[in-house]
């Protein structure tokens, strides 16, 4: 609650100036560039009509002139620019940039480095004072080379916003084979630092997820992308795994104490064992990621395959074991 709360106050904070830079402005003009709802923007508005100067007398408060077709500030009580960043925001502000910038796909690599560009320029040298005392903070502040965006990611992206359908060429690591398919993205999303498209495949019809560091071609068609409405409102969530076929498959023995984890992971129950354990089948994105999650229920789940999801866990553990040996042995 109290996150919802100050994230609002933010936003109010930042409404007045916006709209003294934008007077006149339609409801549904600034919401869209406000990416809130054009209700969320009118309650915004007539939460701030009754805020104000210290007092609060009808002539301390913020005046506004509002409807749908326009808005604007008729008295600001002093609120007339945007909240300035710390050096704090500032500096993380711009690490999370960097980072999205390096996930295929995620955002458009010249706006956001234009973008990091005016967040150094706005904060100034003082917001980099402290970062400027050490080479690896200098580092950070260093914009480095310009990151040149893969072609069949600006394609992707480019069709998605403007609801287009895609020609994917695409590389099956499960099936270690290329394959070509007409899809209808959906949106794209984040799991475990590797960036997806998601979309209705219209070969496989239904929901698939696509690496954008194995598509090899992609072509965007002159035709509007129409996945089904229960596509599009399906979460961009791991349950999405569950169904996809380009996906690798784990087979798994979950040991009796351990069942509650089908409850908590898109698995499939397999079969159920005299003894109380289940095996269970579940789709995973890469091996570092299952590997992880397996070696942290320890004995209680057993890999049964793929062999390459068998020896990585192999070799991770004989690897503590080494570890620890090594520090016994001190």
């Amino acid at each position: 609650m109290s996150a919802r709360l100050s994230g609002r106050l933010a936003r109010l904070l930042n409404l007045v100036p916006y709209f003294i830079a934008n007077p006149g402005i339609s409801a549904a003009a600034a919401s869209a560039e406000l990416g809130v709802t054009s209700k969320q923007l009118m309650d915004d508005l007539n939460q701030l009509w009754m805020c104000g100067l210290p007092g609060y007398g009808p002539g301390d408060l913020i005046d506004l002139s509002f409807s749908e077709e326009s808005i604007e500030v008729t008295f600001s009580a002093g609120i007339d620019r945007p909240l300035r960043l710390t050096s704090t925001e500032a500096t993380a502000l711009l690490v999370a940039l960097r980072s999205i910038v390096e996930m295929p796909g995620m955002v458009d690599p010249t706006a956001a480095q234009g973008a990091m560009a005016k967040i150094e320029s706005a904060a100034g040298a003082a917001a980099f004072a402290q970062s400027a005392r050490s080479d690896a903070d200098r580092s950070t502040h260093d914009p480095g080379p310009a990151v040149v965006e893969d072609p069949s990611a600006a394609t992707v992206r480019h069709a998605l916003a403007r609801s287009h359908a895609l020609r994917l060429v695409y590389y099956s690591a499960s099936r270690d084979a290329m394959s070509e398919r007409v899809v209808d993205p959906i949106r794209i999303v984040l799991v475990d630092n590797h960036s997806y498209l998601q979309a209705w495949c219209r070969n496989a019809e239904g929901v698939r997820l696509f690496r954008f560091d194995r598509i090899d071609v992609a072509t965007e068609l002159d035709e509007p992308a129409r996945p089904p409405a229960a596509a599009v409102e399906q979460p961009a969530a791991l349950e999405l795994f569950s169904d996809d076929p380009a996906l690798p498959l784990a087979r798994l023995k979950i040991s009796a104490p351990y069942v509650w984890v089908l409850d908590h992971y898109p698995m499939n129950q397999v079969s159920l064992e005299a003894d109380g354990s289940v095996e269970a089948t579940m789709r995973f994105a890469t091996l570092e990621w299952m590997s992880r999650l397996i070696l942290g229920f320890g004995a209680g789940i057993t890999v049964l395959d793929p062999p390459e999801l068998v020896a990585s866990l192999q070799e991770r553990a004989n690897a503590a074991l080494s570890a620890y040996q090594d520090l016994e042995a001190v």
